[in-house]
């Protein structure tokens, strides 16, 4: 409003008018539509949308709540233009398609059918605690019917960041929900997406390098950041300029984790690998990974014992190696005396919760790539994932790590404590493997020379995005395994190459 400039009621019309338009994109006017709108500028949002909706013939059924006779001036300003335009369109066809309810006392809730659109504009991002009284009642009224329910910027009830404290049965559970300019951190909670729904953001023209300016440790990871950021290669390039991987990985057993690893990260632009495995793994390895450099441990069936790195441009240890005594010894050693840029991962991960003393050894910016469960044996488990990523940032800043927290949304958590969202990746992902290969991808990334944290985010947005074109080309989620994304990270380097 001060940079623009523009008027808080013209951004309220504004932001109005885009989820009005999108609620016109996916419902037709035989949609009947009934909007709950609160005292505030959430409410006036809605009150504006039910105008517009009015205008384009919708049949629409209205329900302020002023119990408190305290409507904030834009609510109270479109309240105001909601009754003209009523009755504007009384007088010139003697009949309306607006029906508008105050509520000042009691309400008697209409019925809601499975075929209505119910419009959540009770309560915005503005709430600082817990719904209760009247309003969790309509909340749980809204939540008990069939409709869909499509929430304006956020859910009602719902804060948009720390709900550790909120009575979450007094929140509307949304559909759909459309929220201004950019999504909530709230949003990229697990436990919170049966509340949000499927959720949007909608474009309202606010000035971006304002925004930008405002400081914020959470932000997403998007395609327009790593575009022109891959390497060229020389046309001198060899093997020998592309970087050296070492992958510590697979004990007898587990050598699909090695191979799963040990192929991402070829796929994924190094230019050699060794990989350190026991002889049991030699062959099938061999057969698998032809490409790959194998150093054979001294135990036939383990990672046994901890060895030089000099020659190594970059090493991941982890995947498949087992929480065996020696290999428990051998990885702390490893950890101790390897002096180039690292990713942890699986058993490693594993054998740093069960030694949280640890975590002290590992060496400063090195990356580490746990599940929810791995990552509880470094944190400890949490009430929730706001606490969760809350604990993660410190650790990350009290140890200069990085933490990859692999799922829906992966974080990306810095030394510096920002986190980075990524966007990519599908449900058809949560298969066995799938980690091994992310493993693969961030040590190419790193033996290339790309620094820690652009290797991580680029690395995690490459793994979902291969994930992506894997599930578009099946044609579902279910097929998808581990091999399916390996064999799509061709195509995802080709898509950070086009603009």
């Amino acid at each position: 409003m001060e940079h623009e400039p523009i008027s808080s009621i013209d951004l309220m019309e504004r932001a109005s008018r885009a989820v009005a338009d999108k609620i016109m994109s996916r419902w037709d006017s035989s949609t009947p539509v009934k909007i709950f709108a609160g005292p505030g500028n959430n409410g006036g949002d809605a009150l504006a949308v039910a105008r517009m909706l009015g205008e384009a013939n919708y049949k629409v059924y209205v329900y302020l709540f002023n119990t408190s006779d305290n409507l904030s001036p834009d609510c109270k300003r479109n309240r105001q233009r909601l009754i003209e335009f009523q009755a504007e369109k009384h007088n010139l066809l003697g009949a309306h398609n607006i029906e508008f309810t105050e509520i000042t006392s009691q309400f008697v809730p209409p019925k809601l059918e499975s075929t209505d659109l119910v419009i959540d504009g009770l309560f915005g991002t503005g709430l600082s605690r817990p719904l209760n009284g009247g309003f969790a009642s309509v909340v749980k009224y809204i939540n008990s019917s069939s409709a869909i329910v499509v929430s304006i910027d956020v859910p009602s009830g719902m804060m948009t960041e720390d709900n550790t404290y909120n009575v979450m049965n007094h929140v509307i559970r949304a559909t759909y929900t459309f929220t201004i300019h950019c999504p909530k951190l709230a949003f990229f909670f697990p436990e919170h997406e049966s509340l949000v729904g499927k959720w949007e953001v909608l474009d309202i023209g606010l000035i971006e390098p304002q925004a930008e300016s405002m400081a914020s440790p959470y932000n997403l990871s998007e395609k327009t950041d790593f575009v022109g950021k891959l390497k060229t290669r020389s046309k001198f390039a060899h093997k020998g300029t592309m970087g050296h991987a070492l992958l510590i990985a697979g004990k007898k057993g587990m050598a699909g984790a090695a191979i799963l690893s040990a192929k991402s990260c070829m796929r994924s632009g190094v230019g050699k690998l060794t990989v350190r495995t026991p002889e049991s793994n030699v062959q099938i390895l061999q057969t698998t990974v032809p490409e790959a450099i194998l150093d054979v441990d001294v135990d036939a069936n383990m990672f046994s014992q901890s060895f030089d790195t000099q020659m190594y441009d970059a090493m991941a240890i982890g995947p498949g190696i087992g929480t065996g005594s020696y290999t428990v010894q051998a990885f702390i050693e490893q950890m101790t005396m390897t002096k180039c840029p690292s990713v942890i991962d699986a058993d490693a991960l594993n054998i740093i919760g069960s030694h949280r003393g640890w975590i002290a050894q590992i060496p400063r910016k090195t990356i580490l790539t746990p599940h929810k469960k791995e990552l509880f044996g470094l944190i400890s488990t949490t009430r929730n994932s706001y606490e969760e990523l809350e604990r993660t940032r410190e650790l990350c800043v009290r140890q200069q790590i990085y933490i990859v927290i692999k799922g829906a949304y992966s974080a990306i958590v810095t030394p510096e404590g920002s986190v980075y969202f990524n966007i990519t990746g599908n449900p058809g992902m949560a298969t066995a493997g799938s980690g091994d290969v992310l493993t693969g991808v961030i040590l190419a990334l790193l033996s290339q020379g790309y620094n820690q944290e652009l290797a991580a985010r680029m690395g995690v947005y490459l793994h979902g995005l291969a994930g992506d074109l894997a599930v578009e080309d099946l044609g579902c989620e279910e097929s998808l395994i581990a091999s399916d994304i390996v064999a799509f990270l061709p195509k995802a380097f080709k898509e950070l190459k086009t603009k």
